[in-house]
């Protein structure tokens, strides 16, 4: 089926050319432009990677309707694919959107792969990003954990230098290609605001009482974003096995390549050695 045929009131794509059963991404950001994954180090070679460009993202426009309602939308594109359940691999503030899914949709979700998931909203475990964070005496890095802190955006231009402020932190290194890579994939102010909107007051309690589908929750052991101990805590209330990539921050594909295309592609691939819903 051509992603292009999908009647679908947002964009979708394809990463690579593999064929076979469909993954689905859910990029983060949130509402980032997906060019940021990249090819995801070359996954989209093994399986069928499908990416979603949720509402509020360049090539979808208009604004999300909350990540807890925009759980629809993911069930839309798995009926668009003609699928009864789906496989997600989400980063970031996209695994919001896929526990959502898998919370609201149990049946329509076969398996979830978290990656360097924002933790201590679902948990309350307090950040230990002080701790991760000693060694890192670039100016860059200093700088950027005093934006985490400190900056409140009010405009989209200051939205934009903000988030490039506090680029630095989301590497376990700064060098040409972090920079260039921070570069990738726009963001909205009014776009990430949305994402938050409307979102149940219990639903990190209906999330943490689900039943789970099979997943893998895959940390940077230099995240200085999520920390380790908040997800930590985080696979352990999904029931969830958990994986750190070494010397990673928050964008494992582009900063451990090949750990994580070995990481995430086994995983993959033994969710499509499970029999079809």
């Amino acid at each position: 089926m051509r992603l292009d045929d999908l009647d679908l009131p947002f964009a979708v794509s394809r990463l690579g050319d593999a064929s076979g059963r469909s993954v689905l991404v859910l990029p983060g950001g949130p509402c980032r432009g997906p060019e940021y994954l990249g090819d995801l180090a070359g996954l989209g070679e093994d399986h069928a990677l499908v990416v979603m460009h949720p509402r509020g993202t360049p090539l979808s426009g208009g604004l999300s309707r909350g990540w807890w309602a925009d759980a629809d939308d993911v069930v839309a594109v798995v009926d668009a694919l003609g699928l009864d359940d789906i496989d997600l691999v989400a980063h970031s503030a996209g695994t919001r959107l896929a526990l959502a899914t898998a919370a609201r949709f149990p049946h329509r979700v076969r398996s979830l792969a978290l990656v360097t998931p924002p933790a201590s909203w679902l948990t309350g475990t307090p950040s230990d990003v002080a701790t991760i964070a000693v060694g890192r005496t670039e100016p860059e890095v200093i700088a950027a954990l005093a934006a985490l802190e400190h900056d409140d955006p009010s405009t989209e231009a200051e939205y934009g230098e903000s988030f490039l402020r506090q680029a630095p932190a989301s590497y376990a290194r700064w060098t040409d290609a972090e920079r260039l890579h921070a570069k990738l994939g726009a963001l909205s102010l009014a776009a990430a605001t949305a994402w938050f909107r409307d979102i149940p007051t219990d639903a990190p309690d209906r999330i943490r009482a689900m039943h789970s589908p099979p997943t893998l929750v895959v940390g940077g052991d230099r995240d200085l974003l999520t920390g380790v101990q908040p997800v930590r805590d985080y696979a352990a209330a999904l029931d969830a096995e958990l994986s750190f990539i070494a010397d990673c921050g928050h964008y494992p594909w582009m900063e451990q390549p090949e750990a994580f295309r070995r990481m995430l592609g086994d995983w993959i691939a033994g969710q499509s050695r499970v029999p079809c819903g």
